[in-house]
């Protein structure tokens, strides 16, 4: 009994000397563990407004001027080359080289896990609680329900996005996504996998404006080895979703079939 007891003392301050390890100035709900609550920006390591950080980058950023060139430094996404598998890699190549035209996203298809995080030029709000955490992107109009200290569900059908429960780990969230169809892209071009994709995501907000964000993807299928990305994500105060339509006016799909079938050509 007291040696039960003890076991449970001592995991207990273990929690409170892992959480004490917060870095100052980090809110925290109403169970000790850190917000993440808020309006963020992926793949971005300027703080600020959504307007100041992103100053210079055109529509995607002020939405004011289309001929506007990236600002340099504004986004990172920290990757080691895809450990694709030979026959693998030949279709990201193929991919690459139709410049893209069979971007999934371009048919105005959800662009999946991690990919969503990665996407700057749209606003993404988590709305935390003890019991779940709730993703909501404005790219696609898409969002994640995520329950914490559950295990998957047994029913699960293949999705976009996945099914995704989480954990903590001391001050990091860590979300486990299974249940992926093979229609979405990882990150960049081609960069595509099958039903068997695993991912574990890892949240920790290292300051009030930060989330480092951190992405393990496995797939025996596809790749050779698991493969790690690392970005961050800045808070955007005063940035608030709004509605996003993809289907609207989108002329995309027509030409895109278009040019799968005819081929594309490189004009000099």
């Amino acid at each position: 009994m007291r040696a039960g007891l003890f076991v449970a003392l001592a995991i207990a301050a273990l929690s409170v000397a892992i959480d004490a390890q917060a870095p100052a100035g980090v809110p925290r709900g109403a169970d000790g563990k850190p917000d993440l609550t808020g309006v963020w920006q992926g793949s971005s390591v300027r703080p600020g407004k959504w307007e100041d950080a992103n100053n210079g980058l055109g529509v995607g950023g002020t939405g004011k001027d289309p001929s506007a060139p990236p600002s340099l430094g504004s986004q990172q996404v920290i990757t080691e080359p895809a450990p694709y598998q030979e026959w693998a890699a030949k279709r990201v190549l193929e991919s690459f080289n139709k410049r893209g035209i069979d971007d999934p996203a371009a048919l105005c298809l959800p662009p999946g896990v991690p990919r969503l995080v990665m996407v700057s030029l749209f606003p993404i709000e988590i709305v935390q609680t003890p019991k779940r955490i709730v993703f909501m992107y404005e790219y696609m109009n898409v969002f994640r329900s995520i329950p914490i200290g559950e295990p998957h569900p047994t029913d699960l059908a293949p999705s976009y996005l996945g099914d995704s429960v989480g954990r903590w780990e001391g001050n990091t969230l860590v979300v486990d996504v299974t249940s992926f169809n093979d229609k979405t892209w990882l990150t960049g071009t081609g960069t595509f996998h099958s039903e068997d994709l695993h991912v574990v995501e890892r949240y920790t907000r290292v300051s009030k404006d930060r989330i480092d964000f951190e992405a393990t993807l496995t797939d025996a299928k596809v790749l050779t080895r698991p493969w790690t990305i690392r970005t961050s994500m800045m808070l955007r105060e005063g940035t608030r979703v709004q509605e996003y339509v993809c289907a609207e006016n989108n002329q995309d799909p027509g030409q895109y079939e278009r040019l799968l079938k005819e081929g594309v050509g490189f004009r000099r």
